[in-house]
């Protein structure tokens, strides 16, 4: 349930994003490996992606916080802490906050990157929220950016249908208004799936050599059926867990969004909740999947889009590497 005697709620209070041009569609996948238009949708629900092809994970992060402020008039020298969610940073060092700091002149900020893969996004939100929670800051700024064309192998059919680049933004502010803003998290990891998703070279435990790079091991692994069975019940138990927990039947829920990683993963998450299939967000037909930037991005459109209104009930859910897991139960706190 939602904390007792808490003086602010954090709320969602701007929003952005930013997809590169370069559209990756099924006919090009077609052109590279074996597989059709028909198999990946019927699988996945993926008929598009983009490609960052100029500059990083950090600029695609700076793009989307600039198109926040520009859509929402905040100034870079407000924001106080920047949090970028990702799994593909620039570099190991330094962070990509540090960055997009840089890029977007926001002076007054201090930053770190959070990394937990597809569940990214919701645990640096639930970090950003806690920040704001604590009465220390009045503007945090949580990005999901990742180029996950720059770590996907274009050689596997089984996972370079799969993903594409994206940027989304999230400006965090204190309501005294307990009636809207984040309201409960429930968030996860088993480290015992370690080995069914991840990269297995390029870090300390295996440093880069001649050996990784020809074997592939800076590109994406993943076991495909161990994940697809634990990611359909991690992310449908725990999104039902927070609804029992707060009391809400499927009518209080105004949308469900999840991770976009594979359609049949979503469906299943929905009829779990007892959520038709109009109350649940959806891009992943047009960005396949983005990683940390899957959640921030729907939100951002939706909103854009009129379809959120204030004070709807929002149930975030994620399932990603490590294993990573969890949901987050917020009220929409603006027009």
């Amino acid at each position: 349930m939602p904390q007792q005697n808490k003086k602010f709620n954090a709320a969602i209070t701007a929003v952005g994003m930013y997809a590169p041009e370069k559209v990756m569609d099924n006919k090009f996948f077609e052109s590279i490996v074996d597989t059709n238009n028909e198999w990946i949708i019927s699988r996945t629900g993926i008929k598009e992606r983009r490609k960052m092809e100029n500059g990083a994970t950090s600029d695609m992060a700076a793009f989307a916080v600039q198109d926040l402020m520009k859509n929402s008039g905040l100034k870079p020298e407000e924001i106080e802490v920047i949090i970028v969610a990702t799994v593909t940073p620039d570099m190991f060092f330094p962070a990509c906050a540090c960055l997009v700091q840089d890029k977007i002149g926001a002076k007054n900020a201090w930053g770190f990157d959070l990394s937990a893969a597809c569940s990214g996004f919701l645990f640096a939100l639930e970090t950003g929220a806690k920040l704001v929670e604590s009465g220390a800051y009045k503007k945090v700024i949580v990005v999901g950016s990742d180029k996950m064309t720059a770590i996907t192998d274009y050689t596997d059919r089984n996972t370079c249908i799969l993903f594409g680049d994206l940027a989304a933004a999230v400006l965090l502010e204190p309501t005294e208004d307990l009636n809207y803003g984040i309201k409960d998290s429930l968030l996860y990891v088993d480290g015992t799936g370690k080995e069914s998703l991840y990269m297995k070279a390029g870090g300390s435990a295996r440093p880069a050599t001649h050996e990784t790079v020809d074997n592939k091991w800076h590109y994406i692994y993943q076991d495909g059926k161990a994940v697809f069975k634990v990611a359909v019940k991690g992310m449908a138990d725990v999104s039902y867990e927070i609804m029992k927990k707060n009391n809400l039947s499927a009518d209080d829920v105004a949308y469900l969004v999840p991770h976009q990683a594979n359609m049949r993963i979503i469906d299943a998450t929905a009829e779990r909740m007892g959520i038709s299939k109009d109350k649940v967000m959806i891009n992943i037909d047009r960005y396949g999947n983005t990683t940390a930037a899957t959640i921030p991005s729907c939100i951002t459109e939706y909103y854009r889009n009129g379809k959120i209104k204030k004070g709807d009930n929002l149930i975030l859910s994620a399932f990603g590497a490590g294993y990573t897991w969890g949901a987050i139960y917020l009220t929409w706190s603006i027009d």
